[in-house]
C-alpha cells in the first residue's frame, strides 16, 4: 500500500498530482498517460500473478483504450469535420465571407464587429474546433478593425468571443466526444445546442451594436466613399453567403433529419468543401496539402489526448476516486439546482487550466451517476456543461 494510503486516497493523490503537473506546464496529454500507467501499475499490481516487470494488467488496459479510441464510429466524424473546416479555411472563403457581411452591415454601429461576429458563427458551423475560428478570425478580422480604428480591448473581445462559439454551435467535436462519453445521441445534442449558440452569438451582436452605440469612439463607422453601391454588395454576399450556408445547410441538415450520421454527414461536408474550392477558383495544391498536414496533426493531438485521459479515468475510477466525490455530493443532501450551481463552478474553474478533453472525459463520467440520482435531464446537463466551457474558454 503506497505510504499507508487506501485507494481512494491514492485516488485523489493521484488528481492532486495531475493538476500540479499541469499548473507546472507540462503536456497534458502525456501528462496523462503517464499518471496513469504509473499509478495504474500500482493498481494493478500483484506479485503472485506476475511472471515479469512488465506482466502488469494496466499495459493491457493501455492498448484497449487506444484501439477503443480508434476503433470508435462516433470519433470518425473528428477529422472529417477538421477537414472541411481547414479547407473552408485555406480555401479563403472565409475572408470572402466576411468582407461581405462587412460591407452589408455598413449602417450599424460596430458593423465590423457584427461581421466578424457573424462570420464567426458560420465558421463554427463549418468546423467544430475553436482554435480555427480563433486563428483565422484573429489573423483576418483583427487587422482590419484596428486598421479601421477600433479599440483594440474591443476588437480583442470580438474576436474571442465569436471565437469561441466553435465549442456549443453544431457540429461541435465536444458534442460528439460527450456524446459517446454520456451515451447520449449525438442527434439530440445537435439539436439541443442549435438554440443556445444563436442566443449566445446574438447577444454577442446586440452587446457590440450597444456599446458601439454608446461609445462610438471605440467602433468607428467606415467612411462613405469606403462603401460600394448597393448593387455591388448583394453580389458580394450572394457569391461568398449562399455556397457556404448551402453547405452548412446541406451538413446539419442532414444530421437533423436522422438522414445521415455525424460521420457520414462530415464525410459530404470535406466533400462540399472541395467543391467550394473548385467554386471559388481557390483550389491549390498547397492549401490542399496544407488542410490535410492540418487535419492529421489535430487529429492526432486529439486521439491522444482521448487515450491518456481514458487510461487516467479508468485508474482513478479502478481506485475507487469517482465513488469518493459521489459519496461526497449525496452526503451534502443538495437540492437539484444547488448541485447544478456547484457542479457548473467546478467546470468553470477547470476550465482555466484544462482542456476540454481532460474535463469531459475525467470530471464529467464523475457527475453523470448524480444527474440521474438528482434527477437532472441529461441533455440540458450537457448544454450546461458546453455553455459554461465556451464561457470559461474566454478566460
Amino acid at each position: 500500500m503506497l505510504f499507508s494510503l487506501t485507494n481512494p486516497e491514492v485516488a485523489i493523490l493521484m488528481m492532486g498530482i495531475f493538476l500540479f503537473a499541469v499548473l507546472l506546464g507540462f503536456p497534458i496529454a502525456f501528462t496523462l498517460m503517464a499518471m496513469g500507467l504509473g499509478f495504474g501499475y500500482y493498481a494493478y499490481f500483484d506479485p503472485t500473478k506476475m511472471e515479469h516487470l512488465f506482466d502488469n494488467r494496466i499495459f493491457q488496459l493501455f492498448v484497449q483504450n487506444t484501439y477503443t479510441v480508434m476503433d470508435n464510429n462516433v470519433l470518425t466524424a473528428v477529422p472529417l469535420f477538421l477537414f472541411m473546416g481547414y479547407l473552408v479555411e485555406r480555401a479563403g472563403i472565409v475572408a470572402k465571407l466576411f468582407f461581405a457581411i462587412r460591407l452589408a452591415s455598413h449602417r450599424l454601429p460596430a458593423s465590423m464587429a457584427v461581421a466578424a461576429l457573424i462570420t464567426c458563427t458560420l465558421f463554427s458551423t463549418a468546423t467544430g474546433i475553436i482554435g480555427a475560428v480563433v486563428t483565422l478570425m484573429g489573423l483576418l478580422a483583427w487587422p482590419a478593425m484596428v486598421k479601421a480604428g477600433y479599440d483594440k480591448k474591443f476588437a480583442s473581445g470580438i474576436i474571442c468571443a465569436g471565437g469561441c462559439l466553435g465549442i456549443l454551435i453544431p457540429p461541435s467535436i465536444m458534442l460528439i466526444v460527450y456524446s459517446v462519453i454520456a451515451q447520449l445521441s449525438p442527434l439530440r445534442l445537435f439539436a439541443a445546442a442549435i438554440f443556445p449558440g444563436l442566443m449566445l452569438a446574438g447577444l454577442y451582436i446586440g452587446y457590440a451594436v450597444f456599446r458601439a452605440w454608446l461609445n462610438p469612439s471605440i467602433a468607428p463607422k467606415p467612411a462613405a466613399e469606403e462603401i460600394p453601391p448597393t448593387a455591388v454588395i448583394l453580389k458580394e454576399v450572394l457569391i461568398s453567403f449562399l455556397p457556404l450556408f448551402s453547405l452548412i445547410i446541406l451538413v446539419l441538415g442532414t444530421i437533423l433529419a436522422g438522414i445521415a450520421t455525424p460521420a457520414e454527414a462530415a464525410a459530404v461536408g470535406a466533400f462540399g468543401a472541395l467543391v467550394l474550392s473548385y467554386f471559388y477558383k481557390t483550389l491549390k495544391w498547397k492549401n490542399f496539402k496544407e488542410s490535410v498536414f492540418l487535419t492529421a496533426k489535430t487529429t492526432a493531438m486529439i486521439m491522444w489526448l482521448f487515450i491518456g485521459s481514458w487510461t487516467f479515468a479508468s485508474v482513478f475510477s479502478y481506485l475507487g476516486g469517482h465513488e469518493v466525490f459521489e459519496h461526497f455530493f449525496k452526503s451534502l443532501d443538495l437540492q437539484p439546482w444547488q448541485f447544478l450551481v456547484i457542479t457548473q463552478i467546478i467546470i468553470f474553474l477547470l476550465g482555466w487550466p484544462l482542456e476540454w478533453t481532460e474535463i469531459l472525459i475525467i470530471f464529467v463520467p464523475i457527475f453523470l451517476p448524480l444527474v440521474e440520482f438528482f434527477g437532472v435531464n441529461p441533455y440540458f446537463f450537457a448544454m450546461l456543461i458546453a455553455l459554461n466551457l465556451q464561457t470559461s474558454f474566454l478566460t
